[in-house]
């Protein structure tokens, strides 16, 4: 798969070698992306990158986040971009800036807003007119603030993407012209350079040798060299192994070949940020909160094996023939703590967190994004509660399954719980009586990020319950909706509520639970293990961990000492299921088995040309 991508005036190419200021360079590049590690970290990844020999970061810029709601624009904390490419200058790292406005990267929707779904007619990564318009805006915001820190401006950014992965998706050529000059409007872009996305030397010297029929003038840039791989929940946790990757890397630098690891460090899906895969004769895949991507670094920032070999192979063969005999020292893995096992101190049920909210009524079961909150524009992540009261029958029935999980509740009692691997749209409920209380519980899963070529998916990736619900063959209406976000706005509501209660052992979910860690000293990076609960959400000192599932294969969150306090650290816990009376805090991340292998998988990411 090759992608193209520009030059920001400083970064040039000729006789198949990369010229920077007049130089001959060649790029040994590593992703990080800043919204998936916390800033106070990204000097310490910076150095670790510039101690394995990397002399490049690339990241994404998510455009999701940055512009949640239209016009409502937030680059602070985790998401000061501008921040993040500053440090990475003043570590000694250039930097190759991806603004998307579609990214992949394992995230929610490939980085795009929900809110662009609130359009019925959207289609999305493509010159449909309010699409372009709303990257108009996006980047008419974003690219002013980096401006100045293109190379042309003596600033770290040396090369810029115009699309990503978008041979694999679409032949609308065209498109690829229009957001050039949509980003051209704002930003400095110069020469157009191929790439490629390979993860053996087996495809990449198909690849190689293509770019250099092309031109032998572009030098050989694989853009998306990946040392592992990501994590779907329920199946294994997946690795590539050191001799594979060993291969790969030492084939790109014997070819004189350039590269960018992704992912060097993959950090952590936050929140509801996880996205899901969908293939053709296949199901939708949703990722875990993890984004280890068994990479050089690990999600805690470690040193690891394969970054060892990395680092040796990139000094001999890479460096070395450069005239660069030697590399910083490597800076110590940051200390880890093992907190203990902590008891749960309190409870809130469920009907009690509903009366926090103000419903939304609607004859149907409206979907999450065409929900009419937060000024008409939708509920972007999270979940929602389907409420009604019912009559008697015994069987309810779906017009399409609920995106992507639901839990059907009568009466409180959970009756079946509905996936995207469920195949009956009925169900048998039990005989119940006139004035029956449903509720359906929706978790909006991850959005899909990656599609196969020729499917329409990005376009109608709604969450929610779509379609009619009926009882007895007879249609639902009147709902009462409940957004349940989890954002600030809600856990206020949380923390003032006065009918928390002490937590009784064996009682179902849904709940939220909640528990203090007090910390005497500087705190440590930890894990928090949830073994023995079964499905939810994590939110520490009001900042969301993420998900846990007890299918794993992941059963830790990781908890990067910045998010922690001396003192004493709240944590909520939405369990969907059945709670436990206990959490532990301990110092290395459970991921599950790794299933190592000797490439990764085939089935995702199909090589192809543009």
């Amino acid at each position: 798969m090759t992608e193209v991508y520009c030059s920001t005036g400083a970064l040039t190419f000729k006789d198949g070698n990369f010229i920077l200021d007049g130089k001959p360079l060649r790029i040994f590049s590593g992703t990080m992306h800043y919204f998936r590690v916390v800033p106070a970290y990204w000097r310490d990844r910076f150095r670790k990158m510039r101690a394995c020999g990397l002399n490049t970061v690339e990241t994404y810029v998510p455009w999701n986040l940055h512009e949640e709601y239209p016009g409502e624009f937030n680059y602070s904390g985790i998401l000061d971009v501008r921040e993040f490419i500053r440090q990475a200058g003043e570590e000694g790292l250039f930097v190759i800036f991806r603004p998307g406005p579609y990214i992949c990267a394992e995230w929610d929707w490939g980085g795009m807003p929900s809110w662009l779904l609130k359009d019925p007619d959207i289609k999305v990564r493509s010159n449909y007119p309010p699409y372009v318009e709303a990257v108009r805006r996006f980047y008419n915001d974003l690219i002013p603030r980096i401006t100045d820190l293109q190379r042309s401006n003596g600033g770290p950014i040396i090369a810029v993407q115009v699309k990503n992965e978008f041979g694999s998706y679409s032949t609308e050529v065209d498109h690829l012209h229009t957001i050039r000059e949509v980003g051209q409007e704002v930003m400095t872009f110069q020469d157009a350079l191929p790439t490629a996305n390979f993860p053996s030397m087996e495809d990449g010297s198909k690849l190689f040798r293509m770019i250099r029929e092309w031109s032998p003038e572009f030098p050989l840039m694989v853009m998306e060299f990946w040392p592992g791989w990501f994590d779907h929940w329920g199946q294994p946790h997946k690795g590539l192994d050191i001799p594979a990757f060993e291969a790969c890397l030492s084939g790109v630098l014997d070819a004189g070949g350039s590269f960018n690891m992704y992912m060097f460090h993959g950090g952590t899906n936050f929140g509801f940020m996880a996205g899901a895969n969908y293939f053709e004769g296949s199901h939708y895949k949703p990722d875990v909160t993890s984004y280890d991507y068994d990479a050089p670094l690990s999600e805690a920032g470690d040193i690891t094996p394969k970054y060892m070999r990395a680092r040796e192979i990139i000094l001999e063969k890479g460096l070395k023939p450069q005239g660069i005999t030697s590399l910083p020292e490597i800076s110590p893995n940051l200390p880890k703590k093992a907190y203990g096992k902590i008891a749960v101190s309190q409870c809130l049920d469920f009907r009690t967190v509903l009366s926090l909210k103000t419903p939304i009524t609607s004859k149907e079961p409206a979907l999450m994004e065409n929900l009419d909150y937060h000024q008409g524009y939708g509920q972007c992540f999270g979940y929602v509660l389907y409420q009604a009261e019912i009559q008697a029958g015994t069987e309810l029935s779906f017009t399409d399954i609920p995106k992507d999980r639901a839990q059907v509740f009568v009466n409180g009692e959970e009756k079946a719980v509905l996936d995207w691997l469920s195949t009956d749209k009925k169900i048998n409920i039990g005989q119940i009586s006139d004035g029956s209380r449903l509720e359906i519980l929706v978790e909006n899963h991850g959005r899909v990020n990656y599609i196969e070529y020729g499917s329409n998916r990005f376009n109608e990736e709604r969450k929610g319950i779509c379609g009619s619900v009926k009882l007895d063959e007879k249609e639902i209406k009147q709902w009462r909706i409940f957004p349940l976000d989890f954002k600030s706005k809600f856990l206020d509501s949380l923390h003032r509520c006065s009918n928390w209660e002490s937590p009784v052992e064996g009682v179902r979910g849904p709940l939220v639970a909640k528990t203090t860690l007090h910390i005497d000293s500087s705190p440590c990076d930890t894990f928090l293990d949830m073994k023995g609960w079964n499905k939810g959400i994590v939110i520490l000192n009001n900042f969301n961990l993420g998900r846990y599932w007890k299918v794993g294969p992941t059963r830790t969150l990781y908890i990067p000492a910045p998010l922690l306090k001396q003192g004493q650290n709240e944590i909520l816990i939405f369990e969907q299921h059945e709670s436990c009376g206990t959490v532990s805090f301990i110092d290395a991340p459970l991921l599950g088995e790794k299933v190592v292998t000797k490439e990764v998988d085939s089935a995702c990411y199909p090589t192809e040309s543009v």
